[in-house]
């Protein structure tokens, strides 16, 4: 109910500031496992999608969004849990496996699960290299997937973060990969590779994104340096 409430009141307010523009979300399976992978710049990226996808979506998070005291903790872990968000402790050393898993059990499940491939947000727009996390959960599960882009989101939130400004948005899906020709070789290092580069590529005609072959992480630091 809680879910239903929310995407509601914030499907109408987005509707109402920002008139998204959604572009294949035919493409996006209505039953059975999906996972859909697309560009990641902004915060928020994971609100405007669950909002423009009739399936619940969900999707990783850090633990510390659920975990605040205070009414201002309770509110935010009402609200990320509410917009589909599973909280995983990901700065542990075992952080990538137990994002990994649970998306594994979101799939098992037969749902939807949201990932952003290149593992971090964009540290200035533009796409990165893919991890391969992506391709694991495909191979293991057998989901399609299917790629999007959400064009515009750099204009909303500048940076990927702080204030929010109205700006037109863009929300576009591919056509689904399926990659069962891959059928028990998920450790098999040049198939995830390949897997991966495969989703990067879809996910970069669909927003027109230059791609950077460098981990966001490792250009992300270079540029604190």
């Amino acid at each position: 109910m809680s879910r239903i409430l929310l995407k509601a009141f914030l499907g109408l307010l987005m509707r109402v500031l920002y008139r998204p523009k959604v572009e294949g979300t035919e493409h996006i399976p209505g039953s059975g496992p999906v996972i859909l992978a697309g560009s990641h710049v902004t915060f928020v990226d994971s609100l405007f999608l669950a909002l423009v996808v009739k399936r619940q979506v969900f999707f990783i998070g850090k633990d510390e969004y659920v975990t605040g005291k205070g009414i201002k903790g309770r509110l935010m872990a009402w609200f990320f849990r509410s917009s589909g968000m599973i909280p995983v402790d990901r700065d542990g050393g075992r952080g990538g496996v137990a994002a990994l898993m649970t998306g594994r059990r979101i799939l098992d499940e037969g749902k939807v699960f949201g990932i952003y491939p290149e593992g971090t947000r964009s540290p200035d727009g533009r796409l990165y290299r893919g991890r391969t996390g992506i391709a694991r959960l495909a191979l293991m599960t057998g989901a399609p997937v299917v790629p999007f882009a959400m064009i515009g989101m750099d204009k909303v939130q500048p940076g990927g973060k702080g204030m929010l400004h109205l700006a037109p948005v863009t929300v576009r899906f591919g056509e689904p990969l399926d990659f069962s020709r891959y059928e028990g070789m998920d450790r098999d290092r040049y198939i995830l590779r390949a897997v991966t580069d495969e989703v990067m590529s879809e996910v970069m005609s669909l927003s027109g994104q230059e791609y950077v072959d460098v981990y966001a992480t490792k250009a992300r630091a270079s540029k604190a340096a």
